[in-house]
């Protein structure tokens, strides 16, 4: 059983320009998702997906693969991701198990990691993806806006519900891992086109880094772990 561990890292972030190389508790935001992967001691090779040649030197140093580059047209903003693992899929040797670690969830420790790998290996699904608990509900503080700007419930309740509590549970997706085979992205355009299971992530380890605001929030809880 051959499972790679795949980091896409592209060079031109808009919401925190330099993201992936931008320095975190010390190191490249990109090597948090490096280690977390080697300590996992579960994944055979870590290849790293990139455009930029700053990426590329940097993941190297800390002891990445970069086997290819990503072509540009596969780096837009408006590029769907699916399409830049599928082209670093067709860029592998055979192998049995694919593993996304997203450079935006420096908070993911190794035992995620293989968490989400055991969960998949034990069968019944095609995907697994990760979670956390939801901070807001849909269907009590979740709202819509019309075309006058008149507020509604996202999704109203189908019951008389009238505590979020007795609800039905809902959760946030994270970008900590996904877990699934190289076949499935060959034959797939997303995530939910088969089926999936979801490995429940704690949310201080679940933060996912978009904005300035969520980069300074990173910061923070790592000096605090230190």
């Amino acid at each position: 059983m051959k499972r790679y561990g795949f980091i896409f890292a592209r060079g031109g972030s808009k919401g925190v320009p330099g993201k992936n190389i931008k320095p975190l508790g010390g190191i490249p935001l990109i090597g948090h998702a490096i280690n977390a992967g080697k300590e996992s001691g579960l994944l055979d090779r870590i290849i790293v997906s990139t455009d930029d040649k700053d990426i590329a030197r940097v993941a190297s140093k800390l002891g990445a693969e970069v086997p290819f580059m990503r072509p540009p047209e596969l780096a837009q903003d408006t590029t769907p991701e699916w399409l830049a693992w599928r082209h670093a899929v067709e860029q592998m040797d055979d192998f049995d198990i694919f593993v996304s670690l997203p450079c935006t969830a420096p908070m993911r420790t190794s035992e995620d990691v293989r968490t989400c790998i055991t969960l998949f290996e034990a069968g019944g699904c095609d995907m697994v993806v990760t979670a956390r608990e939801a901070d807001r509900h849909p269907s009590f503080n979740m709202i819509t806006l019309d075309d006058n700007g008149l507020a509604s419930i996202a999704m109203p309740p189908t019951e008389n519900i009238a505590r979020r509590q007795d609800a039905p549970e809902v959760f946030d997706m994270t970008t900590v891992a996904y877990v699934t085979t190289p076949d499935y992205i060959r034959q797939h355009n997303g995530v939910f086109e088969g089926r999936t299971k979801a490995a429940i992530i704690p949310p201080e380890r679940a933060i996912d880094i978009d904005t300035e605001l969520d980069f300074a929030f990173a910061q923070f809880l790592m000096e605090r772990k230190q």
